[in-house]
């Protein structure tokens, strides 16, 4: 790393999307009092997704990356509980039926800032500031809510440690159980078509685990059948708040971002002499970057070579963000570029960002079938240049939302407002997240075969 950074220096560079905080020595005080927690997440855990991630860049795993599209202060422990359910049966939709190991990474416990690509909103005659998460202000159409507030990133900080307790005791204390795959069915998608899939291949998982039992292999002494590695993840958007959660790991001498154990640079904010490269350059986590359609050879190679110059496996993330229209004609070339290069990346397909539009109802949506092409075509191309399709990044809630159309229940502009609850972009709920997974894990054999 350049010897002249440090967790600060991002300040010397042109920051895009941060609030106006109206009050600056507040912000610095709330800032000193984040320096002052516990981190969030540990060095340790975050080297251990890096290997994953290597894995993964070598083509021998899959990156599943899931979760809200900006999180909530008022979520309750059973929606974080069924979100986490949904990605888990997604994974191992995708281990069963796709062949292949799977790396989980939420967009969890920290996913509560959001950019706009407009600083303020107008209704009728009045105008006000963006919501910009909760993380700054409040969904509610006021002055008061939506004035950007510092304590917030406190109240962002204090969601995010209980939400991470919650997550580790799902996944260490035996509600990853294997032998549990048959109760996860049995509400939000027993009735679909991806439901009964999922039941097919859950007796058959039961099937086998009684035979290992009867074979005198004792399943339930293998942690790896109770339990399962669950990563965080967001965008590293707000830096005041990423700075004060950044450490230096008393065993190696490195920077890390407490915050999450991977950090992503959206497609607005990544400018190679901006804020946000420069920040996350400096820190030793696994990093994501957001690739838009106008995303050039050039530009990536030199986002490769700001962000991983060492060229470890594991440590970038190149997420495609291109929309099922443009994907064929944008992504190749920068396939070949990085190919050619020598980097070695995960890339991941982004099938959400890319594919929004306004319903005829006014509500901003997507279309199932626009998400599955965007992943077909992207798997597709990875095929004509010889690299790995190396995962998927989509936005999914566990609550039985209605905010994208089509799935298997063919959700239609009608039902948009039976249960449109995001705050801001449209997730997939549970049922077409589960269908979604199948239809990955078709391509996944193919591509393994």
């Amino acid at each position: 790393m350049n010897e002249k950074w440090s967790p600060e220096s991002w300040r010397n560079f042109p920051a895009k999307h941060q609030p106006n905080w109206p009050d600056q020595a507040e912000l610095e005080r709330v800032q000193k009092n984040l320096a002052d927690q516990p981190p969030l997440v540990f060095a340790g855990e975050t080297r251990q997704l890096m290997r994953e991630l290597g894995t993964v860049a070598q083509g021998k795993a899959f990156l599943l990356q899931a979760g809200d599209c900006a999180e909530s202060f008022d979520s309750s422990a059973n929606s974080i509980r069924d979100k986490l359910r949904v990605i888990l049966q997604m994974a191992i939709v995708l281990t069963y039926s796709g062949g292949t190991p799977i790396v989980k990474v939420g967009r969890i416990a920290g996913q509560f800032a959001k950019p706009r690509s407009n600083p303020t909103e107008t209704k009728g005659d009045t105008e006000l500031p963006s919501f910009l998460g909760q993380i700054v202000n409040d969904v509610g159409f006021t002055f008061d809510a939506r004035r950007p507030d510092p304590q917030r990133l406190l109240t962002a900080y204090n969601r995010a440690a209980a939400t991470l307790n919650l997550l580790r005791a799902f996944t260490r204390g035996g509600y990853a159980d294997l032998n549990k795959l048959s109760s996860w069915n049995r509400d939000f998608v027993a009735s679909s078509a991806a439901g009964a899939r999922y039941t097919q291949m859950a007796d058959e998982i039961d099937r086998a685990l009684r035979f290992m039992a009867a074979c005198g292999l004792n399943p339930g002494t293998t942690p790896t059948l109770h339990e399962v590695d669950f990563y965080t993840s967001h965008e590293a958007l707000l830096l005041n708040y990423e700075e004060a959660l950044t450490r230096r790991d008393s065993l190696s001498g490195d920077w890390y971002d407490c915050s999450a154990h991977m950090l992503w640079i959206g497609e607005r904010t990544r400018e190679l002499d901006g804020a946000h490269v420069e920040f996350l350059r400096g820190v030793s986590n696994p990093l994501g970057v957001k690739i838009g359609p106008t995303a050039t050879p050039a530009e990536v190679l030199a986002l490769c070579e700001a962000l991983n110059p060492e060229r470890r496996p594991g440590r970038l993330t190149l997420i495609s963000r291109m929309g099922a229209n443009k994907i064929a004609d944008s992504l190749p070339s920068l396939l070949e570029s990085v190919r050619q290069a020598g980097h070695v990346v995960v890339w991941a397909c982004d099938p959400m960002h890319g594919n929004t539009y306004t319903s005829a109802s006014g509500r901003k949506t997507r279309h199932f079938d626009d998400v599955m092409s965007e992943i077909v075509q992207f798997f597709a191309a990875h095929k004509a240049a010889g690299t790995h399709p190396g995962g998927v990044h989509v936005e999914l809630t566990g609550d039985a939302v209605t905010e994208c159309l089509g799935g298997s229940d063919d959700l239609g502009d009608d039902d948009l407002e039976r249960a449109y609850e995001t705050m801001c972009d449209p997730r997939l709920n549970g049922r077409q997240s589960v269908d979604l997974a199948f239809q990955v894990a078709e391509l996944l054999s193919a591509n393994n075969a």
